[in-house]
């Protein structure tokens, strides 16, 4: 099986990364590769990546208000160049009822502060198993 490959990025203008360092460093020991691109990135700079490194997941941090209108920007973006394989995740302090938003618009999962490592791990690789074999058929 192919090993996942994870970018990670801050969205926007929020610069509190500590969280976003964290995870990546949690997906790196479970075995995943991971790209970490750091604070203050556009959509476009993350799906430029993601389309260069061929990756299976964006991870986004968000602790504000910046996923309203960036994170559907970047599934736009996806959905135009037929990239529907891709797992996008959300995580961060993220208020309701907006993660519900987020996945009515195709975020894959939401994930909020104090998720466990194996929670986190788990999801993160049943969604890239689930869009592999769709992909397969």
């Amino acid at each position: 099986m192919k090993k996942i490959k994870v970018i990670v990025s801050k969205i926007g203008l929020d610069g509190h990364d500590v969280g976003a360092k964290v995870v990546s460093a949690m997906l790196r020991d479970a075995g995943m590769e991971v790209v970490y691109l750091g604070r203050f990135q556009s959509p476009e700079s993350i799906f430029k990546t993601t389309v260069e490194e061929d990756a299976d997941v964006i991870g986004i941090s968000c602790q504000s208000s910046n996923h309203t209108r960036l994170v559907p920007k970047l599934i736009d973006m996806l959905r135009k160049e037929g990239m529907n394989h891709v797992v996008i995740v959300v995580g961060g302090t993220i208020p309701d009822p907006f993660p519900e938003e987020l996945k009515a618009l195709g975020v894959d999962a939401v994930i909020g502060p104090g998720t466990l490592s194996n929670v986190i791990v788990g999801t993160i690789t049943s969604l890239v198993e689930q869009k592999r074999k769709a992909a397969a058929v």
